[in-house]
């Protein structure tokens, strides 16, 4: 079935901004709260949020095979679950509904009230409901950089790095939307010197700029995915704030790695954007340093040119860019990870969510963590209002933000937004 809906001379009779993340070429899908407090899973045509359960009952869809209710749930997984054949037709119609020459929606007004809403009008949501999560950690940048931090330049890199996409399983339950603040986590920690370990909140709270793609049900337990079929199982990408506690972590981590650090919280922005929206920013992945095993090796252009940014924004202040980074250098691909997370037979199932790991780029303004960014600490970077940060500060807001351009159109991941709060205090 041909990507109709990527034509970049269609334009839509909803009004898109010039430099809008969601032109009638990007259709990306989530699921948000009505103004009528009915859920309902969406997507976006410039400001405006679509439902996509009025549409399909009231025939739009019509010559689709899709069951009654497949759009009146509160996760996108029965969805993801039908297929690319279902999402690539779904995508397509949309994109002819709302094309600016189609005036059959266009010039009813009783729909367009049932099935239009502005922005203010809806509160997104969680867009699919995760069953798994697994970081990884692949890119070679940030790897280096950490590396350095605690071994010497020639092992910065541990020796299995080259060779396989490292990752490590998650915590599901604390994955939330943009918008949802997170509370500074309190751990064990040991102090400068110490012996012994004390137990409070984290000194050195940071965010870690990744992306996640989203998979649909794939294998069986025991049956591998080939790196070829890779791609027909992801239905799309989110942003991903990765939020860490540096000195938890450098206390807890040896010998089984993350826990208590990584999974107190970790933000997505709520709208996902298809692998076909995404074909036209196709590029090629860094090459190998070392040779790869044959289940890894691919052929093609299996990374995507994303451009990145994430801001502070102190309480009360502007905000102040502090990274500029881009997908397109992570080492190891979606594919790769995919093939690798399943030689053992492990089985994938909609819904499950997969972060890249920490984006870093080959410049100092690239890197993806303020661990890096500021060298653990070592140099603080300057904010708009005149403060410093290590890390993340009580009240601030971190915001991660992605697009993609070329040829004059722009598909975009809007943004997630997450303020971070003291710690936790019981309500008396």
């Amino acid at each position: 079935m041909p990507l109709s809906a990527n034509n970049p001379d269609r334009k839509s009779w909803l009004h898109v901004d010039k430099n809008s993340d969601f032109p009638i070429q990007n259709i990306p899908f989530g699921v948000f709260l009505t103004r009528d407090d009915i859920i309902t899973i969406g997507t976006r045509i410039g400001d405006t949020a679509i439902d996509l359960g009025a549409l399909h009952q009231l025939g739009y869809f019509e010559g689709i095979p899709l069951t009654d209710d497949i759009f009146l749930q509160d996760s996108l997984n029965d969805f993801i679950a039908d297929g690319r054949k279902t999402w690539r037709a779904v995508r397509n119609r949309i994109s002819q509904i709302f094309d600016a020459d189609n005036d059959t929606l266009k010039n009813n007004t009783k729909h367009k009230e049932t099935i239009l809403f502005r922005l203010d009008e809806i509160e997104m949501q969680l867009p699919v409901q995760i069953g798994d999560y697994t970081d990884f950690y692949s890119s070679m940048e940030h790897a280096t950089n950490v590396g350095l931090m605690f071994r010497d330049h020639d092992h910065a890199l541990l020796p299995n790095w080259l060779h396989i996409p490292i990752g490590y399983h998650g915590r599901s339950s604390s994955i939330i939307p943009s918008g949802i603040p997170v509370h500074r986590p309190k751990g064990q920690t040991l102090p400068e010197g110490a012996t012994e370990p004390v137990l409070g909140p984290s000194q050195a709270v940071d965010f870690e700029l990744e992306m996640a793609f989203i998979t649909t049900d794939a294998n069986d337990l025991g049956e591998p995915i080939p790196i070829k079929e890779a791609e027909e199982y992801i239905f799309g990408l989110v942003l991903f704030n990765d939020w860490s506690a540096r000195d938890i972590q450098k206390w807890e981590y040896i010998p089984l790695g993350p826990f208590l650090a990584k999974n107190f919280a970790s933000s997505i922005s709520p709208w996902i954007v298809t692998l076909d929206a995404l074909e036209p920013y196709r590029v090629e992945s860094p090459k190998p340093i070392k040779p790869q095993l044959e289940y890894l090796k691919y052929e093609g252009k299996k990374s995507y040119d994303i451009n990145l940014e994430v801001a502070i924004q102190p309480k009360g202040a502007k905000e102040t860019v502090v990274s500029k980074s881009n997908f397109k250098y992570m080492y190891w691909n979606m594919v790769q990870q995919l093939a690798h997370h399943t030689i053992n037979g492990c089985p994938i199932n909609s819904g499950d969510l997969m972060g890249s790991g920490t984006i870093s780029g080959p410049t100092e303004d690239s890197f993806g963590s303020m661990l890096e960014l500021t060298k653990n600490g070592e140099k603080p970077i300057k904010m708009k209002d005149g403060s410093t940060r290590k890390y993340i500060n009580d009240n601030d807001t971190v915001i991660m933000r992605g697009f993609c351009e070329k040829d004059g159109t722009r598909i975009g991941f809007g943004e997630v937004s997450t303020k971070l709060l003291p710690v936790y205090k019981k309500k008396k």
